[in-house]
């Protein structure tokens, strides 16, 4: 089934003329829409762009499969840990006892129980992540953007692709990028070759804060709506001056820009996204009143707002520290998990899926949670999990996905894959073709060179 917003008057053939027109645009962007037009004749699930928009949950230092959706109670105590698995809504399905909330919505869930990148370094096992292409080279710590490694990242090549509907953009991150212990920031962030005009919007911010506003699109004290308009005619006047310069690239490129701007400081439906203070009391605690609850809340409301890829990044917290930091857990693993991170993840977590659903919304809402790679099996002297990217497990929910299916196995220590090994670049492949995204889709970077929008296949056995 093909999802194209708005009436769906359908013509003798089968399609909609908002598809038609949706094939020109992939037209007049240079990105042949054969691979489209394929992928949505052959759809036979219905889930070929059943998403209208996705968000992901990405938790930067590697959650631990064995605590979370991969539980191995039979192998012995240093591997398995002390948490118990739970039973949930899906017979024969079951994940840590840390999950409570999400145990009872497993019948919306698919499961990848292995997952691999065989790269045991937070930064290029992440760009493999973030982009679906293997870092080159693998195993390669506190790598940096830049020629060979910077391909595109997902968020990126949607904005690209599909193009901003809203005065927002259409690929957004918050709370802040990723990066490594020295704020070495991670490649695979950006829009690398495909040029920052897709770069998806980083929205540095703390939306648990009682003054949380974002001061990026959020107009100054001291210039009222009158005064922008004031403004903004005389720049206008000045610039019917300089028609000749603006015949440049670069100079069109601003003036798309400064009216890209003004658009975001006057449009109120950007301003009420991001007003947290007009949600419920209820409800901002239904995600818990801390830096990354309130940033899935905003991802939810960014995505009312018409953004179609939202990524919220669990980061670094003022209280962590340099042996544990994040899902990172090199040390006192249980009681990290037990105490810092899951209670807060089981409920943002669960909070974002049932209010999707209870809005109607989780159906056009693709929800994917995952990290750069798994943890150790066994547990090391100090207590912790250390890095781990032979098998891991990700999740997704929603949009074009069939809830309640496990996919892949890993082996009796939760070490390495059995089953139905998945890559990366699969899972990419899996999120554009739910968003509509076939991943065959010629792009082209900044010299001409033709590129697929993915290197994978969808997971088919997960799909609606």
């Amino acid at each position: 089934m093909l999802s194209i917003y708005g009436p769906e008057t359908r013509l003798c053939d089968g399609w909609t003329r908002r598809e038609l027109l949706r094939v020109g645009g992939l037209t007049a962007l240079g990105i042949n829409a054969l691979p489209w037009l394929e992928a949505a004749a052959a759809d036979k699930s219905g889930s070929f762009g059943r998403a209208k928009a996705c968000i992901v949950l990405f938790l930067l230092g590697g959650p631990p499969q064995h605590e979370t959706w991969d539980p191995k109670p039979q192998a012995p105590g240093e591997v398995r840990g002390p948490f118990s698995p739970i039973a949930t809504r899906v017979p024969g399905l079951a994940v840590c006892e840390l999950m409570p909330r999400t145990a009872s919505l497993v019948d919306r869930i698919a499961v990848l129980r292995a997952v691999s990148t065989d790269d045991n370094a937070h930064s290029s096992s992440g760009y493999w992540m973030l982009t679906g292409v293997p870092h080159s080279p693998k195993n390669f710590e506190n790598a940096k953007p830049g020629f060979p490694n910077n391909h595109p990242c997902l968020g990126a090549v949607v904005r690209h692709v599909l193009g901003d509907r809203t005065a927002l953009p259409a690929a957004i991150r918050l709370p802040e990028e990723i990066w490594n212990t020295g704020h070495i920031v991670w490649p695979g962030q950006d829009a690398g070759w495909l040029g920052s005009r897709a770069d998806p919007w980083l929205i540095t911010c703390h939306p648990d804060r009682p003054d949380f506003r974002v001061s990026d699109i959020t107009l100054p004290g001291d210039v009222p709506p009158v005064r922008l308009e004031a403004r903004q005619r005389l720049a206008t006047a000045v610039n019917q001056h300089l028609d000749r310069l603006a015949e440049a690239a670069e100079v069109s490129r601003w003036d798309t820009l400064r009216q890209k701007a003004l658009q975001l400081l006057s449009a109120p439906d950007v301003r009420r996204a991001f007003d947290l203070q007009s949600e419920p009391e209820a409800v901002r605690d239904r995600y818990g009143r801390n830096r990354f609850g309130q940033s899935v809340l905003l991802a939810r409301r960014l995505v009312e707002a018409g953004v179609r890829f939202v990524q919220v990044n669990w980061t670094r917290w003022e209280t962590d520290t340099a042996d544990a930091p994040a899902w990172d857990t090199h040390a006192r693993n249980a009681e990290r998990l037990k105490e810092a991170l899951m209670p807060p993840m089981d409920l943002a977590y669960s909070a974002l899926l049932e209010e999707l659903h209870e809005r109607g919304m989780l159906d056009e809402t693709l929800v994917v949670w995952m990290g750069e790679f798994g943890r150790t099996p066994r547990i090391n002297p100090r207590g912790g999990r250390d890095h781990w990217g032979h098998v891991f497990s990700v999740a997704l929910a929603g949009g074009g996905v069939q809830g309640g299916a496990v996919y892949g196995a890993s082996d009796r220590l939760g070490a390495y894959p059995l089953a139905d090994r998945v890559e990366p670049h699969d899972v990419a492949a899996t999120i554009l073709h739910c968003l509509g995204i076939a991943p065959e889709t010629t792009i082209h970077d900044n010299l001409g060179r033709p590129f697929p929008a993915s290197r994978g296949k969808p997971i088919q056995a997960i799909l609606c």
